[in-house]
C-alpha cells in the first residue's frame, strides 16, 4: 500500500505515520494488528516485500487486493509487481502523478472519489 493515498495518512488532525509505523498513536487498532505487516513470513524477506516471500501471493494479499480492486479501482498485487520490477522509486514517481489532483495538486485518497480539498470528482485510472 502506498501510505500516501491513505485516508489515514492525508487527514490535517492525527495523521498516521504509515503501515510500518507500529508505533504511531495516530494509526488506527485495525492497521496496527494487520496481518499483511505483521506477517512473520513478510518479516523474513530481505527486501521487506510481499514478493519476495514463498507464499506470493498468499490468500492475505489476495484477499486485500480484491477488496482494493473492487472498492476503490487499485492492485496491492499490481503495485508489488511494478515495484519488482522497476523499484520503489519509479513507483513512487509514478503513484505521485497518477494521485494528484488535476485542479488543485493535492494529494488524492484512494479511499475518496473526491479531492478532499477542492472537493473536486476524480477519476483514477488503474
Amino acid at each position: 500500500m502506498n501510505c500516501g493515498i491513505c485516508i489515514g495518512h492525508l487527514r490535517d488532525k492525527r495523521p498516521c505515520g504509515g503501515c510500518f509505523k507500529l508505533d504511531c498513536e495516530n494509526k488506527p487498532k485495525h492497521c496496527r494488528s494487520c496481518s499483511i505487516v505483521n506477517c512473520e513470513s513478510l518479516a523474513e524477506t530481505e527486501s521487506g516485500f510481499c514478493f519476495d516471500c514463498e507464499k506470493y501471493p498468499c490468500a492475505r494479499i489476495k484477499k486485500l487486493d480484491k477488496r482494493y480492486r473492487t472498492n476503490y479501482g487499485m492492485s496491492m498485487i499490481e503495485n508489488l509487481d511494478y515495484i519488482q520490477k522497476y523499484g520503489t522509486e519509479r513507483f513512487l514517481v509514478n503513484e505521485e502523478s497518477r494521485w494528484t489532483c488535476k485542479k488543485c495538486s493535492s494529494g488524492l485518497c484512494v479511499h475518496r472519489d473526491i479531492c478532499l480539498k477542492c472537493k473536486e470528482k476524480i477519476n483514477v485510472s488503474t
